[in-house]
C-alpha cells in the first residue's frame, strides 16, 4: 500500500519567524506514522526550518531545483546545495513556474533527472488548463506532460518520483476537481505508467492531488483508489490545517 502524502507548497509566503513558527507547531503535532508530510517554504527559509524539523518526522522541500550542480545561472538552487541543507523532495513543472518563468517540459525532465542523481525526490507537477479541460484534451496534456518529464528513466529511478496532479483551473480559484474527476485522471495516468514501465512500477508510484486541496474535501479526494495525497497551498500555511491533512490521511492509512 502506498503511504500518504501530504506536501505544502508555501510559495512566496511567511517572513523567517513566521516560517519557524509554523514549521515548529507543525513539527510538534505531525503524526509519526501513516503519512509522509513535507513542507516547501521558500528558500530564503530552508536553512532554518531544516534545523526546525531535523528531530521531527517533518520532511523538508524546495519550491524549484536547476539541472546543474553548479555554473553561472544566477538566482538558481542546485540540488547538492539543497541536499546540503536537509532537503530531500523539490516541486518541479508547478504551473506557476511554466506561467511566469518560462518552464518546460525539457526542462522538467533535466531537474527530474539532476534531483535523481543526488538522491532527492522530484514531486513533478502537471495539468490541464480550463480551455484544454472543455476541448476534451484533458488526457493529451497530462499524458504528454508526464512522458516528458520522465524520459530517459528506468523503472527504478521512476518509482523516486511523485507525481502530482494539478488542474490549472483549480489552483488557488477555491474551484476543486470532483473526486470522480481527479480518479479519471489518476487511473489514466497509472495506465500510461505501465505502458512506459510496468505493472508493479505504476502501482508503486504516488500520484497526488493539488487544486484547493483542504480538509473539507480531502478525506473525499482521499477515498479514491489512486489518490495518493495532496499538494496544497493556502491549507498548508496554517498549522491546524495542514494537521488535520495529515490526520486524514492517517485515518486513511489505517483503514487501507
Amino acid at each position: 500500500m502506498r503511504t500518504p502524502i501530504v506536501a505544502g507548497n508555501w510559495k512566496m509566503n511567511l517572513s523567517q519567524a513566521d516560517a519557524l513558527t509554523l514549521g515548529r507547531a507543525i513539527a510538534e503535532g505531525a503524526p509519526t506514522r501513516g503519512v509522509t508530510a513535507i513542507v516547501a517554504p521558500v528558500a530564503l527559509h530552508i536553512s532554518a526550518l531544516g534545523e526546525a524539523l531535523a528531530s521531527s518526522p517533518v520532511l523538508l522541500a524546495s519550491q524549484n531545483a536547476h539541472w546543474a550542480e553548479s555554473g553561472a545561472y544566477t538566482g538558481e538552487l542546485a540540488a547538492p546545495m539543497l541536499r546540503e541543507l536537509g532537503v530531500r523532495y523539490a516541486i518541479l513543472g508547478h504551473s506557476e513556474r511554466r506561467q511566469y518563468f518560462g518552464e518546460d517540459d525539457e526542462g522538467v525532465n533535466r531537474k527530474t533527472r539532476s534531483l535523481l542523481a543526488q538522491s532527492l525526490h522530484p514531486i513533478v507537477c502537471f495539468g490541464e488548463s480550463l480551455d484544454e479541460r472543455e476541448a476534451g484534451r484533458t488526457r493529451d496534456k497530462v499524458e504528454f506532460q508526464v512522458r516528458a518529464a520522465l524520459a530517459g528513466l528506468s523503472a527504478d529511478e521512476a518509482r523516486r518520483v511523485i507525481l502530482a496532479y494539478e488542474p490549472i483551473w483549480a489552483i488557488g480559484t477555491g474551484k476543486t476537481a470532483s473526486p470522480e474527476q481527479a480518479q479519471e485522471v489518476h487511473a489514466f495516468l497509472r495506465e500510461v505508467l505501465e505502458d512506459r514501465f510496468d505493472r508493479e512500477t505504476a502501482q508503486a508510484m504516488p500520484i497526488l492531488y493539488g487544486g484547493s486541496v483542504k480538509p473539507s474535501n480531502f478525506a473525499e479526494l482521499l477515498s479514491q483508489p489512486d489518490i495518493d495525497g495532496g499538494l496544497v497551498g493556502g491549507a498548508s500555511l496554517k498549522a491546524e490545517s495542514f494537521l488535520e491533512l495529515c490526520q486524514i490521511a492517517v485515518q486513511k492509512s489505517t483503514a487501507g
